[in-house]
């Protein structure tokens, strides 16, 4: 068994008995959406701008993220590229827009953990959703995982 499906069965295994399937599906994008906009809005060093006016802590997470995906499958980095290019543009549009961001990030986190919540309720509890929080990038990846198995794409 390779690391990708060690990883990917692992995770599935503890999301076996969710209450609540539909609420976790879309909990699981809202917590990433929120999490990298939090790390989006905060302060870098003058370094990383010098480098490039877009490189903040959000961006370089979901850099080292893309790697881990690569690292893991080229399938399953592949299918996530369009999500982790629609989060970057989430966020330098929501930073250009006259939105607050920090508030915009905050609100899907927080909904994002209640979603997590209500998707296990009866099933681990806060407990599970703090393990949830842990594996927040294997969660995306496993939703795809999913979708690749019913579709016959291998990963």
């Amino acid at each position: 068994m390779s690391d990708t499906d060690n990883w990917l069965l692992r995770y599935e295994q503890n999301h076996s008995d969710l209450t609540n399937p539909w609420v976790f599906w879309a909990a699981v994008p809202m917590v990433v959406v929120g999490t990298v906009g939090l790390l989006w809005y905060l302060p870098v060093p003058a370094e990383f701008y010098e480098i490039s006016p877009f490189l903040n802590w959000g961006s370089a997470f979901l850099m080292a993220t893309t790697i881990y995906y690569f690292i893991i499958s080229l399938s399953i980095a592949i299918g996530m590229l369009p999500f982790m290019l629609g989060l970057a543009s989430l966020q330098l549009w929501l930073t250009a827009s006259s939105y607050p961001a920090l508030g915009v990030s905050t609100g899907f986190v927080v909904a994002g953990i209640v979603g997590l919540w209500l998707g296990r309720r009866g099933s681990g509890g806060v407990r599970a959703v703090l393990q949830d929080l842990q594996l927040m990038m294997i969660g995306p990846a496993w939703l795809l995982s999913v979708i690749y198995r019913r579709l016959g794409i291998p990963y």
